[in-house]
């Protein structure tokens, strides 16, 4: 069956998969959603007996329907290879019975690998599918993670250009160093004096703005997205909870059939909107378990059924990648769960009218926080009673899971969701660790990481602070839109 995908806020014809990709977002600002989510073709039981690579084709075949079979293997082969530092791509780590799924054994060492190195792939098959002639300029806003895998993906990628926003303030030490030093020819770094709220909705009123389109398409441009506002950057996250259930049960964690929860810590929603893809395609879950940080809008969300961001002020915490109110892939899980592109239309233009809008979600989606001082403790404990480290992002997930655990008693095995390499955030690790690392310097952290943990520093940012800085400018907020045009004349 053909996968067609839609608009969330309807004012669109139906496209494939790869015109989706290409263009990113829909012309009326809503999200490419397919018209029905596709149940698995194949029998679970088999899961346990295929590779990433194959269990990604047996997933990615059933969505990205108008890609070949050769097509799909290329991206897939081309994504998942050497570039990650184990062959399992996605392993599972057990410390006691805590079930971790790691997701940052990639180039930057943190889950936006596991669709940031696939993204270029499809995103060039499509554009030749499609006959796109355009040079593809890829616009994205980053809270500290997608910058830098989205800058590794598409760095040197013949027939793109990449610029990437983040806040100057806002992300990790280790994270800014990652993305200012990037090298590429057609790489372009840009820090702003905001918040990644202000970068994502310069960006994506860019996006629809369609004469700022039509103006660079004469230039010979057209815009697309690395954010999970593309459906090609969000469909390779539903492969890993798949993996991560056949590897519990390879484990004898849970037997086949078993349901299981998951724990993601969340900012944009992207990654634990996976979790429901797969569930809804007919992976066995109980409950997804959205974890946030002090910017709990999506906590409160779940538990009152009003998304708000009307007097709320915005927080700096440790797990920075977090540090969002306006999460955008909700927007598709609105759509799905309402089936109304009317009201999810409604919903997004009360958000952007008065900050604010209602709607009660089903019981599959828990709602969890975590403070900082529980994030800490989270590291803190499981690194005491095993040895494993958690950076601050798995470490608010830990945080929030037990938090609901005491709540509910819920016996189904759970599986946190690991965002992140502990490296990444090394110096607020080492402060949750022991107080006597509270006024280490950043790139001493990693260092001293490496005796504490026992976990040699990964190979993507040994030295990284010796590294030559390239991308230096700084912008306001309200100068994205102007910053792009020049920068494409």
């Amino acid at each position: 069956m053909d996968i067609m995908f839609k608009s969330t806020r309807g004012n669109e014809n139906l496209v494939t998969a790869s015109q989706a990709i290409v263009k990113g977002i829909a012309e009326d600002g809503g999200l490419y959603v397919p018209t029905t989510i596709p149940k698995i073709d194949f029998s679970l039981d088999s899961i346990t007996n295929y590779s990433y690579q194959e269990l990604a084709y047996q997933v990615l075949k059933l969505i990205l329907t108008d890609y070949t079979e050769e097509e799909l293997r290329y991206c897939i082969n081309s994504a998942y290879d050497e570039k990650f530092d184990t062959n399992l791509i996605a392993p599972m780590a057990y410390a006691n019975d805590t079930n971790l799924l790691e997701l940052f054994h990639g180039r930057t060492i943190a889950f936006k690998d596991m669709a940031l190195s696939i993204l270029p792939y499809l995103l060039k098959t499509a554009a030749k599918k499609n006959g796109v002639n355009e040079k593809i300029v890829i616009l994205t806003a980053t809270s500290g993670d997608t910058g830098k895998a989205a800058l590794e993906g598409f760095a040197n990628v013949e027939g793109t250009q990449i610029i990437v926003f983040f806040p100057e303030d806002g992300v990790s030490a280790v994270q800014k160093a990652q993305m200012v030093t990037q090298t590429g020819e057609n790489t372009c770094v840009v820090g702003i004096k905001g918040n990644f709220d202000d970068a994502q909705t310069a960006v994506k009123k860019i996006f629809t703005d369609n004469d700022l389109k039509a103006e660079l398409k004469e230039k010979g441009y057209v815009f697309s997205s690395a954010n999970s506002i593309n459906i090609g950057r969000l469909a390779p996250q539903i492969v890993y909870y798949f993996y991560a259930y056949a590897q519990m049960v390879k484990a004898n964690k849970i037997n086949m059939g078993d349901k299981i929860n998951f724990t993601v810590p969340t900012g944009n929603f992207g990654n634990i909107l996976a979790g429901y893809y797969a569930k809804s395609m007919g992976l066995p879950v109980n409950k997804l378990i959205c974890a946030s940080n002090d910017n709990k809008v999506l906590y409160d969300f779940f538990k009152t059924g009003e998304y708000t961001i009307k007097n709320r002020d915005f927080v700096v915490t440790v797990s920075p990648s977090m540090d969002i109110l306006i999460s955008s892939n909700l927007e598709r899980l609105l759509y799905h769960l309402s089936n109304s592109t009317d009201e999810t239309k409604n919903m997004m233009e009360l958000l952007s009218t008065k900050g604010e809008y209602s709607f009660k979600v089903n019981s599959e989606f828990e709602g969890e926080y975590a403070t900082k001082d529980e994030t800490f403790n989270a590291i803190k404990s499981l690194f005491e009673k095993t040895n494993y480290v958690m950076d601050t992002h798995t470490a608010v997930a830990k945080a929030a899971y037990d938090k609901y655990l005491a709540k509910t008693n819920d016996t189904t095995p759970n599986v946190i969701v690991s965002t992140a390499s502990p490296y990444k955030f090394a110096k607020d690790v080492l402060k949750a660790i022991d107080n006597k690392y509270n006024n280490i310097e950043d790139f001493q952290a990693v260092v001293e990481l490496e005796k504490v943990s026992d976990v040699s520093i990964p190979n993507p940012i040994k030295d990284i602070n010796k590294k030559e800085v390239l991308h230096k400018t700084v912008i306001e907020k309200d100068e994205i839109k102007s910053f792009v045009q020049n920068k494409l004349k």
